[in-house]
């Protein structure tokens, strides 16, 4: 199921595929044809002692020439199978990058970001060598055995067909090893992802660890996982080790046993053609020699499926965020926000919100407060839908969430997080946030409207200033005032405040207080805050406890 899934990329490079397998067949036929030329040789010339020039130099030349254009063909064939596996890779990676895209955040909760990381990077590299080696290897290995098979009929049908009996033996072979390499290589890939996982998770904490100098638990806890790759990847090298070239040499030696006695006895009631006995071990060494190749491609056919099984799980993943319902477009026009009875479990076991209701008129700021893990954060994920509600609704402008298309939604509202991320790139960038139609001036606008210009002005960059990922170069209140530019540049018309100011200092805090008041002139805004000087101007004041609004003021 997994390799037929993986071939059906193929499908739109059927013409390119059909080039490649052709210019394929025509290398291996060249191939082929040498031994039948050296065969004629030794048995009309060289065994009658007939030394003719013309003849012998027809022959010569003849051999040369197909040697050479067997070179040439599979470097050509070679270049276009390796670039139609670069165009597939593409195209996978991209499908898996966009359908992170579109997952919802339930599927984020609960995904280490290493595994996903792994997913994108080192599975698809994995799947990588399907396409660029294995596929052809085996095309190329079956036409050259199929070729050699048919070589075989023509020099002597009897011998060929006790050749045949080698076949079950080499499939079983193969079988054995596709079994018992399966359960290797799942191993494999899962501490791959493990290791990932824990370099992801130290280098983004890396401050954290060392201010709880965590450095020898964690060096432990990753040596142990690279121990654990070590012996995974041992027991893929034993298995490899007996079960590839060696059990094929073997079977090797056994065909070779077979054809030497069959000409012994051969010889013992008549003649025995020399040429014919050369072409015969000749395409018997190149017989084994493609199955030396498939079952050493077989290791990474394995690594590239179960890398594909893990790749398809992400393409498969149902938890997509919550999406437009219906065919009727609608437009945030005021900004109205109401929650009607809105109840909503992140695990469909326990309520963090329980029949939650309020409304809020455009222009007003409303400000949920109570302690942690009361609801608050998750009412403003709702409103972001993030998440879809277990039970109720939400309304914008009396229109249901649900009815928004993703565009309309994310255009007219902007959330800044207590803990901004700022990427890797300029001031300007971060604030524009891929927003290409955003011109500088606006960029300039917002930062000066929430008085982040100040300090950017300072940097010897201004606006062009590289900042490194996660804003490490800049303090905490920096980096807070670029994800207020970041949320006012595009003019939503809802506006989610959670937590926004934790990381101000007081002198900062008054100055955004005062943006904040002209922020709020015409957009409805949502404030999440512990800090009375962020809330009090605050038209309605909700306080949460246990996933309940108890107190409106």
């Amino acid at each position: 199921m997994v390799v037929r899934r993986l071939l059906g990329y193929l499908q739109s490079h059927r013409k390119a595929l059909s080039g490649a397998f052709s210019i394929l067949l025509l290398a291996t036929v060249a191939d082929l044809a040498g031994p039948i030329l050296v065969k004629k040789f030794i048995d009309e010339y060289l065994t009658p002692g007939i030394m003719e020039a013309r003849p012998l130099i027809y022959l010569g030349s003849l051999y040369l020439a197909l040697q050479i254009v067997a070179v040439i063909l599979n470097y050509i064939q070679l270049l276009a199978f390796n670039r139609i596996a670069l165009e597939v890779i593409k195209e996978i990676r991209i499908q898996v990058f966009s359908k992170v895209q579109q997952l919802g955040m339930q599927f984020f909760d609960q995904t280490p970001v290493g595994w996903i990381v792994s997913r994108i990077t080192n599975d698809t590299q994995a799947i990588k060598e399907l396409y660029v080696s294995t596929l052809s290897t085996f095309v190329q290995s079956i036409v050259f055995l199929a070729g050699t098979f048919v070589a075989f009929f023509i020099l002597d049908r009897r011998l060929a067909l006790y050749c045949l009996l080698l076949l079950p033996l080499l499939i079983c072979l193969i079988q054995v090893y596709r079994y018992f390499s399966s359960i290797v290589y799942r191993t494999i890939r899962r501490l791959v992802s493990n290791i990932n996982t824990k370099v992801n998770e130290t280098l983004q904490n890396m401050s954290l660890v060392q201010a709880f100098r965590q450095e020898a638990s964690l060096h432990q806890e990753f040596a142990q996982v690279n121990n654990d790759l070590y012996s995974a990847t041992m027991r893929e090298i034993r298995l490899e080790s007996l079960l590839l070239r060696p059990a094929v040499d073997l079977l090797y030696l056994l065909a070779l046993l077979l054809v030497l006695s069959y000409f012994g006895l051969e010889g013992i009631g008549g003649t025995v053609k020399i040429g014919v006995l050369y072409a015969f071990t000749n395409y018997l060494g190149r017989f084994f020699e493609p199955i030396n190749m498939i079952m050493m491609k077989l290791s990474q056919l394995q690594q590239s499926v179960v890398a594909a099984e893990r790749v398809f799980a992400v393409l498969d993943e149902e938890r997509l965020a919550p999406a437009k319902e219906g065919d009727e477009e609608h437009i945030i026009q005021a900004g109205a926000v109401e929650f009607r009875n809105v109840t909503f479990s992140y695990d469909n076991i326990t309520d963090v919100l329980r029949d939650v209701s309020f409304v809020v008129q455009p222009g007003q700021t409303v400000a949920l407060v109570g302690h942690t893990g009361s609801g608050k954060s998750t009412t403003a994920n709702l409103l972001m839908r993030f998440y879809s509600v277990s039970q109720g609704q939400i309304f914008i402008d009396g229109v249901p969430l649900g009815s928004f298309s993703d565009g309309e939604l994310r255009r007219n509202l902007a959330q800044v997080l207590q803990e901004p991320f700022l990427f890797y790139g300029s001031v300007a960038e971060n604030i524009r946030f891929h927003n290409a139609h955003l011109s500088a001036e606006k960029i300039a606008e917002a930062a000066a409207l929430v008085q982040a210009d100040v300090f950017i002005n300072r940097l010897a960059g201004g606006y062009e200033e590289i900042i490194s990922e996660r804003g490490a170069t800049l303090s905490s209140g920096q980096r807070q005032l670029l994800s207020y530019a970041r949320a006012i540049v595009a003019k939503p018309k809802i506006l989610i405040l959670d937590e926004a100011t934790a990381s101000v200092d007081t002198e900062t805090e008054e100055a955004i207080q005062n943006a904040l008041r002209r922020m709020r002139q015409g957009r409805t805004t949502l404030v999440i805050a512990h800090r009375l000087s962020t809330i009090q101007d605050a038209d309605i004041i909700l306080v949460f406890r246990k996933g309940r609004i108890v107190r409106t003021r």
